[in-house]
């Protein structure tokens, strides 16, 4: 009797340990979907750009099941039987999925030169897309960070399942945090990108200018304004460029601030689509 009570006792024992085991990793696993939860709120779906050639469109994100944004453009004169370029835009800071759409000049242009564009969100609107390890808030971006990085790179992939794009003559631009953005995954895929620039770009936290080596081989256009508190730390990183001899474009352009030289002025975003029409891997 003695060894039947004591193996229902080890019974007991054993069925309470796995029972708060269970409730451990249930308690865990809530607390990590009530942190992923709060990474994102609905201000991260708002679309601003109310123009009929912009595409409003959005996926799940497989790691956390969520619905994201994407805004995308597609020529007029697109043909599903040519490979056509990819003009992959990384919007600033705070900014919405769509908001590169609406810069003057930018879609006429880009149907001219027949650029399919596509504006990821970057999985929230403060991300960084990879590139900051802490947001200006001085909150952690290590889960928000990789997300924002790999929301763009689903994005970039859903459009070339969707469209027939020339991997040849793939591009990407960003403004701003955008640039900071454009910067760390032009070298994190150093071998995707036909060509990329930076406009007004924030410095990566999580990059240093001898980085720049790994993408000596990619043409750079480089817009600065002098008015913008960000030329200090561009100028730093253009003067890298040039001494590793790269294939670098540099406009500092005097009096110029940090978003309206670009986002209300037509001939500067002509110049930079310009800057990508016909260059290849």
């Amino acid at each position: 009797m003695a060894k039947r009570g004591l193996t229902q006792n080890s019974v007991r024992v054993v069925i309470i340990l796995c029972a708060t085991l269970l409730i451990l990793e249930e308690v865990e696993s809530g607390s990590q979907m009530r942190e992923r939860n709060t990474l994102r709120t609905k201000l991260d779906d708002q679309q601003l750009v109310n123009d009929p050639r912009v595409q409003h469109l959005s996926y799940v994100f497989e790691e956390t099941g969520e619905t994201i944004p994407y805004a995308l453009f597609v020529p007029a004169a697109y043909d599903p039987e040519i490979n056509t370029p990819l003009l992959v835009s990384l919007h600033g800071l705070t900014r919405t999925h769509d908001w590169l759409m609406g810069y003057e000049g930018l879609l006429d242009h880009a149907d001219e030169l027949n650029f399919v564009v596509v504006t990821p969100l970057g999985y929230t609107r403060q991300g960084w897309y990879g590139s900051w390890s802490q947001g200006v808030d001085g909150r952690s971006l290590e889960v928000e960070g990789a997300y924002s990085q790999q929301d763009v790179m689903n994005v970039v992939a859903l459009v070339q399942e969707a469209y027939a794009i020339d991997l040849e003559r793939m591009y990407l631009w960003g403004h701003s945090m955008g640039g900071a953005g454009t910067y760390h995954l032009a070298m994190e895929y150093p071998d995707m990108w036909a060509a990329t620039a930076v406009v007004a770009p924030a410095a990566p936290q999580v990059r240093k200018p001898s980085d720049l080596k790994l993408i000596q081989h990619i043409p750079m256009l480089v817009l600065q304004g002098t008015r913008d508190r960000l030329v200090h730390s561009t100028r730093v990183w253009v003067e890298e460029m040039r001494g590793l001899n790269m294939d670098v474009e540099y406009d500092e352009m005097d009096g110029a601030d940090h978003s309206l030289f670009i986002s209300k002025n037509k001939k500067n975003v002509r110049r930079l689509l310009d800057f990508f029409d016909g260059k290849r891997r």
